[in-house]
């Protein structure tokens, strides 16, 4: 699909749509837990589909109903899926679930999107080997064997913040006690604090020893409960981004004791509203497309932490870069830094490529608001936010769809 967005400036109020980041999480724990939970502001994002496609194949019988789901847990120690779990393009489901799969002593089979599985997962593989379980890759599919048994893991912390929190997930239900030793250095450790506090929703009791150690108590029990997802700074980042380019939008639903890491963008706004201000995005790899797209409108900036965007669903420092400098904007980008330099920007020399990324194609789509222009490939944001368009065209966008 091809939009085109014309001049116009975004004025109105828009509800921020739910965590992708904490959904995710709250399903598997409602999935995890011993009778019926029901789980309030779950989208039909494709991300969100892939974690319920990959708990019903595990057992869990998921009935939903707009955006309410009624989930009855299952025994994760016994399951014994009959069909692969489809993790679509979803990186949070596959690594979510991994551990999940490895706590019966049965085979698992794991499948997604080609670009998915060429991500890196040899974390997991080390891991398998280290405590004797399997971890076969072959082409688009992973199959794992257990059984996940209580122990000591040590995994570096400066990977993907999702590979620790699976663990976390399955951990308390292995016979006796755990630890997570984290290397340093830590990154995305909000991540973890999300992770951490879904699961004492459902009565599951994890806890930091030092800021490397995680404590996770063995024979525990997943208690169902009635939640709702709270609002997504992540996807909101882009909503506001209008107000720094002369838009007047009013972001509802975020919850200001929010541990969402990715809550700093209004800080990282204000100054690059003000200067070309030097930031980390060590802790909020996510933001690092549309806090790219803003210097590029404004002052410019430094951006340091940036080397994990490699392995999202784009190498996204080398795709912002190749699409802004469609805009007359310079791009350098280094081995964990990305510097943007405004020096002539101006409406886009040709169709922006979406590169299959959600965040790339929601970033552009902020800027050519200002100057106008297309974008291919802009079915991306059904990834995590199917109706961004149509919210736009809410907060007074001229923006058309081409097939």
């Amino acid at each position: 699909m091809q939009v085109t967005l014309f001049p116009s400036r975004a004025c109105g109020k828009v509800a921020a749509p739910p965590s992708k980041s904490m959904a995710h999480r709250l399903l598997i724990c409602a999935a995890l837990s011993e009778g019926e939970s029901v789980v309030r502001g779950i989208s039909d994002s494709q991300d969100m589909l892939a974690t319920l496609d990959c708990l019903s194949a595990l057992g869990a019988r998921c009935t939903r109903t707009g955006d309410t789901v009624h989930i009855t847990g299952i025994n994760a120690r016994t399951a014994a899926p009959k069909t692969p779990l489809a993790c679509r393009e979803s990186g949070s489901t596959l690594r979510f679930m991994i551990p999940v799969a490895l706590l019966s002593g049965n085979p698992v089979t794991l499948c997604g999107a080609p670009y998915l599985m060429q991500r890196p997962m040899g974390v997991y593989r080390d891991l398998c080997k280290e405590k004797n379980m399997a971890f076969i890759q072959q082409g688009q599919s992973i199959t794992v064997k257990g059984p996940l048994t209580a122990g000591n893991y040590t995994v570096v912390g400066n990977i993907s913040s999702q590979f620790i929190s699976g663990l976390l997930f399955a951990l308390p239900l292995a016979d006796g006690d755990s630890t997570v030793s984290l290397i340093p250095p830590v990154e995305s450790r909000s991540y973890l604090d999300l992770t951490v506090s879904a699961l004492r929703s459902f009565g599951v009791d994890v806890e930091w020893r030092d800021e490397l150690t995680l404590f996770v108590r063995g024979n525990q029990r997943y208690c169902p409960r009635e939640i709702d997802v709270e609002g997504d700074y992540s996807n909101a980042a882009f909503l506001e981004a209008f107000n720094l380019l002369g838009g007047d939008v009013t972001v509802t639903g975020l919850a200001d004791t929010s541990l969402q890491g990715d809550r700093v963008y209004r800080a990282y706004f204000k100054a690059l509203a003000s200067k070309k201000a030097e930031l980390s995005i060590r802790d909020c790899p996510d933001l690092g497309p549309i806090l790219f797209a803003v210097a590029a409108a404004k002052h410019g900036g430094v951006f340091h932490g940036t080397r994990r965007l490699r392995i999202k669903e784009s190498d996204r420092a080398a795709a912002m870069a190749e699409e802004l400098q469609k805009l007359g904007t310079r791009v350098t980008v280094g081995e964990d830094t990305v510097e943007i330099d405004p020096v002539a920007f101006h409406a886009p020399t040709d169709v922006i490529n979406g590169h299959n990324d959600h965040r790339i194609v929601m970033s552009m789509a902020v800027l050519l608001s200002l100057t106008g222009g297309s974008i291919t490939g802009a079915e991306a944001v059904k990834k995590s936010y199917p109706d961004f368009f149509l919210r736009l065209r809410e907060l007074g966008l001229e923006v058309r769809e081409h097939e």
